[in-house]
């Protein structure tokens, strides 16, 4: 016990009986094992708090685990929304361009236009200087 032998445990008995006298040698010898019974149960209290302590290091890393998954699941599935929205946006410019030369057309005179290969007149250069 304690890495001492019979002789030695007998040698601190002898002492002890001499010190204390036999009068409080036994309560003091139920003091001790109180002690050692106090001390071996803070040990296994300690022991079972460091247990569920590393149980629940254990348990926060599969939560850990899981928090890592499902944010990479709502990475993708933001991914996905986000290609919904740019070709929304893409398709929406892509109308919007096909609407510009419409309107262009409809802003275009009414009066028909005859197409042909002769040079016009020049008009009068007063009528030019007027437009100025």
């Amino acid at each position: 016990m304690f890495g001492m032998g019979f002789t030695e445990i007998l040698l601190i008995a002898v002492v002890a009986i001499l010190f204390l006298g036999p009068d409080k040698l036994p309560s003091t010898m139920v003091e001790i094992a109180k002690f050692f019974k106090s001390v071996k149960s803070t040990i296994g209290t300690v022991k079972d708090s460091l247990e569920e302590e590393m149980q629940a290091t254990g348990i926060k890393q599969e939560a850990l685990a899981y928090k890592e998954e499902l944010l990479k699941a709502t990475d993708s599935l933001n991914k996905v929304t986000d290609v919904k929205s740019t070709l929304n946006s893409e398709i929406n410019s892509i109308l919007s361009d096909d609407e510009e030369p419409k309107q262009e057309f409809k802003k275009a005179p009414s009066e028909p236009q005859e197409v042909t290969f002769k040079k016009k007149k020049k008009k009068k250069k007063k009528e030019d200087s007027v437009d100025v």
